[in-house]
């Protein structure tokens, strides 16, 4: 290892996770670590990265790489792979929204179980737990914006716990999962000087 992790950010995570300070054993730790942050980074920047490609970049075999991805993905690491679409470039309409959730829960109702209730939808695509004004940040898809206040009027906002909810649709995606999608267009707007 050229990097002297042991005064470096790995050795407090684990000094703070009971990890081994055995010089030697950290070093096999903290590479096993490095390595699996780094096969994680690869395969969120592609998943479509074939296992050669993989072996490629980290220097590792493709057995090693098989094993580490398969390890990943049976302690739930890795929960999927899936492609990032530009919806916009698809005939295919389809109306996207941010709902914002406020929740208020009893003595026998935690978060986790407005979650679960919330996730087993089909029109939740994604559902966060978060910070600030309100408790949950709901993504949901439907065929139109009826479909999608409805589902919300319907479905969502009758949630005992469900206090309040603020629909937001998506007018258009820029960036998302990272991947930019304006790349190569030209702004054709006038640029304006005082």
């Amino acid at each position: 290892m050229k990097n002297n992790y042991i005064n470096g950010p790995w050795w407090y995570a684990c000094h703070m996770l009971s990890v081994p300070r055995n010089p030697l054993v950290l070093g096999c730790v903290l590479a096993r670590m490095n390595e699996r942050d780094e096969l994680l980074g690869l395969l969120c920047e592609n998943a479509r990265y074939t296992t050669e490609d993989l072996a490629r970049l980290t220097d590792r075999s493709e057995t090693d790489i098989d094993e580490a991805i398969a390890e990943l993905e049976s302690d739930g690491v890795v929960q999927g792979y899936t492609a990032i679409v530009d919806w916009d470039a698809v005939e295919d309409d389809r109306v996207q929204a941010h709902v914002e959730l406020n929740v208020t829960l009893d003595r026998e109702t935690s978060y986790r179980d407005v979650a679960k209730r919330l996730a087993g939808f089909r029109e939740v695509q994604g559902l966060r737990l978060v910070s600030g004004d309100y408790d949950f940040a709901l993504e949901v898809e439907g065929e139109s914006m009826r479909e999608v206040s409805r589902f919300i009027s319907d479905k969502v906002a009758p949630i005992p716990e469900i206090t309040q909810t603020v629909t937001h649709y998506i007018m258009e995606t820029y960036k998302q999962g990272g991947y930019r999608f304006d790349e190569g267009d030209d702004d054709d707007r006038l640029s304006v000087t005082p």
